[in-house]
């Protein structure tokens, strides 16, 4: 299968509108960093927004700890920000205005993440470097895609597993970090906020896994059972075993536990068939879920999932789940 790669210097692609650009005001770009602290039970998420239609930005850090957090102010730190300028960027560095950093020393290879709190309660200094290339994504939200072919810009997206190592110093306690994390950004993607999400869709989720150089994967699609009919269950998906990208033929995602307040998954299962006919199966389970809200319209859970192998090796990443109102309100009477 051939390796879809992006260009380095994507992860400075930031633009703002043009004269005469047909731009979509619901238009964004986005640069999503994070980590974990496995044994601390401790997960991360850093994400940008840009939204240049109107010269704004969104994001900053969360981290959170464990599985009893029931609302975004509940968790270990947050200094997510609904409004801010345009970021700095200097150079290479682009920093938003809460103080959040992302340097790319070596775009597509090395970047640096720093950032600390007002009131000095939070704060990190991270080095990611490569492990995987910088693939080439489409889009991840169901329907987004309907408005990439009039919008009149070229749109894009990427992921990349990092080696994350560096320092997280939280309420008086420092963590050393030594983890590896998936990183993933898009410019110029379209993500209305309408109710229900611009199509109606089962929980999407996104779940990465770094084993080894002999074995990395992404699979973004819906639990086994829930795609409505003639649509795949598994709509973007990848697999990289040394060197090369395999072509994974078939997904099957099985929730065995929901979260009793959150509603996303904590216990699941995943079988993955690649194009050799080698079929692969893992069992995860959440040691750390927050809810974050950065998209108003749609429930967005991060978590920390342990996931193991048939062969016992177990390595720790994040799961990403999406769901919007129709799904909450299922849940919720269930």
């Amino acid at each position: 299968m051939t390796l879809a790669t992006q260009p380095a210097e994507t992860d400075l692609l930031i633009p703002r509108p043009e004269p005469g650009d047909d731009l979509h005001p619901c238009t964004v770009h986005t640069h999503y960093f994070g980590f974990s602290v496995p044994e601390a039970a401790i997960g991360a998420f850093l994400y940008a927004r840009y939204m240049p239609a109107f010269g704004l930005a969104q994001g900053g850090p969360v981290i959170f700890r464990g599985l009893d957090n029931p609302a975004p102010l509940g968790v270990e730190y947050h200094d997510y920000r609904a409004t801010m300028p345009w970021p700095a960027v200097d150079g290479n560095t682009i920093r938003l205005d809460c103080g959040y950093e992302i340097e790319f020393v070596e775009p597509g290879e090395l970047v640096r993440l720093r950032y600390e709190s007002p009131g000095g309660d939070a704060g990190f200094e991270l080095e990611q470097r490569a492990v995987t290339p910088l693939l080439a994504r489409g889009h991840v939200v169901p329907g987004e895609e309907a408005h990439h072919g009039t919008s009149g810009l070229a749109h894009g997206g990427s992921e990349q597993f990092m080696h994350c190592t560096g320092e997280l110093r939280l309420r008086g306690e420092t963590y050393a970090v030594d983890c590896h994390a998936v990183r993933d950004r898009s410019w110029n993607q379209v993500r209305s906020e309408d109710p229900g999400g611009a199509r109606p869709s089962p929980p999407v989720g996104w779940s990465p896994a770094f084993f080894g150089e002999d074995l990395a994967f992404n699979v973004t699609g819906v639990e086994a059972g829930h795609a409505p009919p003639g649509t795949p269950t598994a709509y973007y998906k990848w697999l990289y075993r040394r060197g090369e990208l395999v072509e994974i033929t078939a997904v099957r995602r099985s929730v065995l536990e929901y979260h009793p307040v959150l509603h996303s998954a904590v216990r699941q299962e995943l079988e993955l068939t690649d194009a050799t006919g080698r079929v692969l199966r893992f069992e995860g389970r959440a040691v750390a879920a927050a809810p974050i809200y950065a998209w108003p319209n749609a429930a967005f859970r991060d978590s920390v999932f342990r996931w193991e192998d048939e062969q016992g090796r177990v390595t720790h990443c994040t799961y990403q789940e999406l769901f919007w109102d129709g799904w909450a309100r299922k849940m919720r009477r269930s």
